[in-house]
């Protein structure tokens, strides 16, 4: 098992069809004590009724829109568990009316709230994660990010602008990060029908284009995404930083 011994830290768990449920199976898997974080606008007990699944597992709230509150939650993390071997930041939100519509009727204030969200917030976890002491050493840090940040999607909209912000801050913190022999990296995983994912218009298309034009004509499954996650959290990565892997089945690397 590639993690045994270490403690990881899943943030953004929603439901059972969540990426960061599939990465926590993995982890758990592989030898790892899970630890995770939901939203304070989620529904907590659903959560916690989940995440019973995997034995001794913990759930903190974190609104990541707040420091404040990624301090505190952090805080009774380090309190409750000590220092911990690796972070994965899933954590995303654009308002619906900013995906529903075209991309240029995106206000002021939806623009920065899917960027508050969805990319600043892993640069507030990494520094307070640092400052906190909270990090191993060799600790290792994932993000999710998606195809949209690269080529203008049909429906992602602000989120395409949120994620590619993402993938520059991943590239930017492995630089600091590496000062301390810490790293990390972003998976770019294909389209999973998710709960968020209900926000993209016409998802169900998406996910046809895949199957039929990506190397290996299929969808990818929230176990794969985890897989690789528990990839990058094992030391057989210890050499990868600041990258962003696509988990894809070969869609992204596809012209026509």
């Amino acid at each position: 098992m590639i993690l045994s011994g270490k403690k990881i830290v899943i943030m953004g768990i929603r439901n059972k069809w969540s990426i960061a449920w599939g990465a926590a199976q993995s982890a758990y898997e592989q030898g790892a004590e899970v630890i995770f974080t939901c939203g304070t606008m989620e529904k907590i007990d659903k959560i916690q009724e989940l995440i019973e699944e995997i034995p001794n597992a913990k759930l903190y709230t974190c609104d990541a829109g707040s420091d404040e509150s990624i301090k505190e939650c952090l805080k009774e993390i380090k309190k409750n568990h000590g220092k911990i071997d690796g972070i994965l930041h899933a954590i995303a939100h654009a308002n619906s009316e900013d995906l529903r519509n075209d991309f240029i009727l995106t206000s002021r204030e939806g623009y920065a709230h899917a960027c508050d969200i969805s990319a600043y917030s892993l640069i507030a976890t990494v520094r307070i994660a640092k400052e906190l002491e909270l990090l191993n050493d060799g600790a290792s840090i994932v993000s999710y990010t998606y195809y949209g940040s690269e080529k203008a999607v049909e429906g992602y909209n602000v989120m395409g602008s949120a994620k590619a912000a993402l993938e520059a801050n991943i590239r930017y913190l492995s630089k600091d990060l590496g000062k301390q022999g810490m790293r990390i990296n972003g998976i770019s995983a294909g389209p999973i029908k998710t709960l968020s994912a209900k926000g993209i218009k016409d998802f169900n298309t998406i996910l046809d284009v895949v199957e039929e034009k990506s190397a290996l004509h299929k969808n990818v499954t929230p176990k794969q995404v985890g897989d690789a996650t528990s990839f990058l959290f094992s030391n057989l990565s210890s050499a990868i930083t600041g990258e962003i892997i696509h988990v894809d089945n070969g869609f992204s690397i596809v012209g026509v």
